[in-house]
């Protein structure tokens, strides 16, 4: 479908929304004429009248609204052709293959991703300033070549005048949701009022010593879910009339991929993406953030630039992400077809014999990628997280899992103070010997057990308590091992962290001691032997 075709739908469906209210209206206005004619008159009139007038507000005002609420910008570091020329030129360079107007300004984020906007003006018939914005996380997953297709994409996106026509697409769907919400806000509104009315009648009854009536708002705020229903049916068919012109817009932004970096590269970097995403997602979770509860970061440039670490010692499941593509069903309002389709389509395409061409990697685009991360974190950042302690990653890794190990070895401390009990290994091995059954009373405090060891009678008790006191144990061991500096957690980007003990063989014999502790018969010796001897 043509821009001009795109255009005209567009219109047609905002002319749809205008329409829908116009005959609402009318609806309304004929239900009151109507009415009076039929011979109501007087207070009946003037509240069938009155609830005209409250349905009507919300339609007029949605149709009325002439700003749309400005959309907020995705934060980031702006870079001018003088700061990034090589990453300035390439783009340039794209543009033009695609053959469209450059963006006016570059932006770099923290997404794995590129985007386009254009702030074009009267309902898109005027062009606007044009940005591109380029995820650093993309650029350290992807090489030159693969980059280049990907923004070929988005470059495509404004060759085919996608962007001029979005401003006309949102103020569709904002006039929509808007009307939406105001009904349902006057719904829930109403429910309320009557709730509380009836709230208050049945006070007063209770206080007379009779008997309350069931409050029922079952009826209330009806007018107006109805009215909402109606907005809503209509929405449901703008998402989708909307949307689906938007995949076929990704599916010919595809094109000018292939075109510019060739049908091979293209395809690939769709298969990098699929690759790239999640790695990026499970970093964040597991390694930029992990101290983020006990106040640390990574070093200055590494709570985004660390992500290349992540992804070199992780090629064994990056492989798979990049052969299993998503192939699910797209959903009716999805922006994007389904990535196996996208691939599938680009490699059906004739081959061009470019094939997938050894490239730089894509950060080395940039002037000084280190300075780029930094001043990315600054944009990124809230200023109470990048005022946080940065610590080297091995440092960070053992402060943090530290931290942790604190945190759930404290709910035995205060299980142990709770009893009597001092709070570290020693007293707590002293409790044991003096009285065994003491493990059942802690481990019933810990709220891991939830009541499981109480809950348990005769013979049974023992086996309810054990695994859950020995979790407590090991995290107590693990705590106080790693304050005193005899073991410590090691950084791996290929798997989770571990923790070195003092020697070779000693967890296995902390294994042994564990058994002893939790035992029918406890023997706290070679746990004091292990941990507690000078």
């Amino acid at each position: 479908m043509g821009a001009s075709l795109r255009a005209l739908r567009a219109l047609v469906l905002l002319a749809g929304f205008h329409l829908l209210g116009v005959l609402l209206l009318a609806a309304l206005a004929a239900t009151v004429v109507g009415a009076e004619s039929a011979g109501l008159h007087g207070p009946s009139l003037l509240k069938l009248l009155a609830v005209a007038v409250v349905l009507a507000v919300p339609i007029v005002r949605g149709m009325s609204m002439l700003r749309l609420p400005r959309a907020d910008p995705l934060p980031g570091v702006p870079v001018t052709e003088h700061q990034e020329p090589l990453l300035w030129a390439a783009v340039r360079e794209i543009a033009g293959q695609v053959g469209t107007r450059a963006p006016d300004e570059i932006v770099l984020i923290a997404d794995v991703n590129a985007a386009v906007t254009e702030d074009a003006r009267l309902l898109g018939l005027r062009p606007g300033t044009r940005r591109l914005y380029i995820g650093l996380p993309l650029m350290t997953g992807m090489d030159e070549m693969r980059l280049r297709a990907a923004l070929a994409h988005e470059m495509g996106h404004y060759a085919n005048l996608d962007t001029r026509l979005t401003p006309l697409i949102r103020r569709g769907r904002v006039q929509l949701l808007r009307t939406v919400d105001t009904f349902n806000e006057r719904s829930e509104a109403k429910i309320a009022k009557e709730r509380a009315k009836q709230e208050k009648k049945a006070a007063k009854r209770i206080a007379a010593g009779k008997k309350a009536k069931e409050i029922d708002t079952t009826g209330d705020g009806a007018t107006y879910r109805a009215m909402a229903k109606i907005y809503t049916g209509y929405g449901k068919f703008y998402q989708r009339s909307t949307l689906s012109g938007a995949r076929r817009q990704e599916l010919a932004a595809d094109l000018a991929a292939v075109r510019v970096a060739g049908r091979d590269c293209a395809g690939s970097a769709l298969r990098e993406l699929n690759a790239i995403g999640p790695a990026h997602e499970r970093y964040m979770d597991s390694y930029a953030t992990l101290g983020v509860d006990a106040g640390l970061l990574p070093p200055p440039g590494q709570v985004f630039g660390g992500l290349r670490h992540f992804l070199e010692a992780r090629g064994g499941e990056l492989d798979g992400l990049r052969r299993e593509l998503p192939g699910e069903p797209v959903d009716p309002y999805d922006s994007h077809p389904a990535l196996a389709e996208r691939v599938a389509r680009i490699e059906a395409l004739p081959g061009d014999g470019l094939g997938t061409r050894p490239s730089r990697p894509s950060l080395e685009l940039l002037a000084d990628s280190g300075a780029s991360l930094i001043a990315l974190e600054r944009a990124a950042l809230t200023p109470e997280a990048f005022a946080m302690r940065r610590l080297d990653w091995e440092d960070l890794v053992h402060e943090s899992m530290s931290h942790y190990a604190g945190r759930d070895a404290r709910e035995l401390r205060e299980a142990l103070a709770a009893e009597g009990v001092g709070s570290g290994l020693a007293a707590l091995l002293d409790a044991i010997d003096a009285d065994p059954a003491v493990r059942g009373r802690i481990t019933d405090r810990l709220p891991e057990s939830d009541g499981v060891a109480a809950a348990a009678t005769g013979c049974a008790a023992p086996e309810f308590a054990r695994p859950v006191l020995r979790r407590a144990l090991d995290r107590l061991v693990t705590t106080e091992l790693t304050d005193r500096g005899a073991a410590r957690w090691l950084l791996s980007w290929s798997e989770p962290a571990t923790l070195r003990y003092p020697s070779d063989g000693f967890e296995e014999r902390l294994e042994r001691a564990f058994d002893a502790v939790t035992a029918g018969l406890p023997d706290t010796g070679p746990l004091r032997k292990l941990v507690l001897a000078p």
